[in-house]
């Protein structure tokens, strides 16, 4: 059987379906699609309020995340701190420069997509 948590896919976007454009930022996205590849369906989960966040927008974006149950997320950028907290949560980071959730579905179906091994941007971006 596989494990649960490895078939949710996270993706930073600022829409809620498949056709809705990629968000390049991590912590300040204004959503979150998450994908389940065993069902093939999705939900749209609110960030407005890390989104606004004063400080600390990337830490309690990757907390979210790991409350979903998501084992991958997808984004354009993610920052130290986020990336410590989901790295501890166990969830693979990939980034992307798809136009779409849609597209960067496909490429992380198609392995197109390399795991991040580090943040890509300095915090506060």
């Amino acid at each position: 059987m596989i494990e649960r948590k490895l078939m949710k896919i996270v993706f930073t976007t600022s829409g809620d379906g498949l056709d809705s454009p990629m968000d390049s930022r991590f912590g300040r996205a204004p959503g979150f699609l998450v994908y389940d590849l065993g069902s093939e369906t999705f939900e749209a989960v609110d960030n407005q309020q890390n989104m606004n966040a004063a400080q600390g927008a990337g830490i309690q974006s990757a907390q979210t995340v790991a409350r979903l149950g998501a084992g991958a997320l997808v984004t354009g950028h993610c920052g130290p701190k986020a990336f410590r907290v989901l790295l501890a949560a166990g969830i693979k980071v990939y980034t992307t420069d798809a136009p779409t959730v849609s597209a960067a579905l496909e490429q992380y179906r198609s392995g197109k997509l390399t795991e991040a091994k580090a943040a890509d941007v300095e915090g506060h971006w």
